[in-house]
């Protein structure tokens, strides 16, 4: 192991403190390593082509959807497989215990036709902040799921809402389809350009919102809290189509 002495402080001079001495005489050290490392390095700057790209393989199309569904239970996020049509039923077993929902503009009617009775069903009408935060659940389409990292992407389409939409119930229900799964990020994030520009979105680009697992953190001594600056539960249910 090599060490850097630094030098000492003496008297500054220039009206320096000691300790604005000590932080200059460690800048240059630092600087000088850098300098050192880089030596051989004769190409100019921008002028070293392209970064290399490693792009992720499958082996199939049912490799990929089980490697996405193994992922985001990893992320203590329930999946439920099902067949198209029958997205309605997991839909309404998924919100069996919670009182009330709410549910883009533009999802799918016959996803939500069979919600248990008493559940409220708010359309998001432009509801106000606090209304929101009283609404137990919502329900939303994806733009994309990344089996790779068991990530869902949300575009903002009619089918998924504003942002504020999936980030304050407590309960976010996504419905993803297995045609939308794609092996990995550099394949996703090419699906979803003609969201993020302009020229290709005719329009305004739409924010895109990664969501791997439920909201969670912790704090210094590791402790996991959830729900701390989105959903407590996500709830994922992937049509086999």
């Amino acid at each position: 192991m090599t060490t850097t002495s630094l030098p000492t402080a003496g008297p500054t001079g220039s009206g320096r403190s000691p300790e604005e001495v000590r932080n200059a005489a460690a800048r240059a050290a630092i600087m000088s390593r850098v300098k050192a490392a880089v030596t051989d390095v004769s190409a100019p700057f921008g002028a070293r082509g392209e970064a290399p790209r490693v792009e992720l393989v499958s082996a199939s199309r049912a490799e990929t959807v089980e490697l996405f569904v193994e992922n985001v239970e990893d992320y203590k996020a329930t999946v439920v497989r099902v067949k198209p049509g029958e997205e309605g039923t997991a839909i309404a077993e998924a919100l069996r215990r919670v009182t009330s929902v709410v549910v883009p503009s533009g999802l799918e009617p016959a996803w939500t036709a069979d919600l248990p009775d008493g559940i409220r069903v708010a359309s998001d009408d432009h509801l106000s902040n606090a209304t929101l935060d009283g609404v137990a659940s919502v329900v939303t389409a994806a733009a994309a799921g990344v089996a790779s990292t068991g990530t869902i992407v949300l575009d903002h389409g009619p089918d998924q809402g504003r942002r504020a939409l999936s980030l304050v119930p407590d309960l976010h229900v996504c419905v993803v389809r297995a045609s939308q799964v794609v092996h990995d990020v550099p394949e996703a994030v090419a699906r979803l350009r003609s969201a993020v520009e302009p020229d290709a979105s005719a329009g305004m680009p739409r924010p895109l919102t990664w969501i791997s697992g439920p909201s969670a953190t912790s704090d210094i001594e590791l402790d996991r809290v959830e729900g701390v600056h989105g959903p407590r539960t996500l709830h994922v249910i992937l049509i086999e189509d």
